[in-house]
């Protein structure tokens, strides 16, 4: 994994934070107005895609160590979104997520780019990381499974909905 002044690279992708351009505006708004996707975000993002660019922009801004970045095929074209930030009520949680258009499902790019943050996230020092799936989101929790989680059970610890909660802690240095 590589960086590019905050962008992250991988095998196949490219990470970047989200921007205001007319194309990014209008793929966050494809994205996040399906049902397919938004069904296992609580719903729609309440806010315009451009105060969602803002807000995601502040995560990073606040800690350099979180973002919310597009993540861009070699085409161009991004397939979604993937995130590395502090859970909210948590104490030093922080949690791992993707939201992919469904045009993107199915190919692996939720897990490598998922893989990428969360080895960014321990090489700045997070001792762990946390995912949050809806129950019934079978992807999402195969992607858990692949990037080695381990599944906690059931928890409204961090939202006001139960959630099945995953956990992968650092790897452990030995000297």
């Amino acid at each position: 994994m590589a960086a590019e002044g905050g962008d992250l690279r991988t095998a196949r992708l490219r990470l970047r934070p989200w921007t205001t351009r007319r194309d990014d505006l209008a793929r966050l708004v494809d994205l996040y107005g399906r049902d397919e996707v938004t069904r296992w975000l609580g719903g729609t993002p309440s806010v315009p895609p451009a105060e969602l660019v803002a807000r995601w922009r502040a995560v990073a801004q606040a800690d350099d160590r979180f973002g919310v970045w597009a993540i861009e095929l070699d085409s161009g074209i991004v397939a979604g979104t993937v995130l590395l930030k502090p859970l909210p009520r948590g104490v030093g949680e922080v949690e791992v997520g993707w939201h992919l258009h469904p045009d993107s499902w199915g190919r692996g790019y939720a897990t490598e780019a998922a893989r990428a943050v969360i080895e960014r996230g321990f090489e700045a020092g997070l001792p762990e990381v946390y995912a949050v799936v809806r129950p019934g989101n079978t992807a999402s929790v195969a992607v858990c499974t692949r990037l080695g989680m381990t599944p906690l059970g059931r928890m409204r610890r961090w939202y006001d909905v139960e959630l099945d909660a995953f956990r992968l802690m650092a790897p452990t240095v030995v000297d």
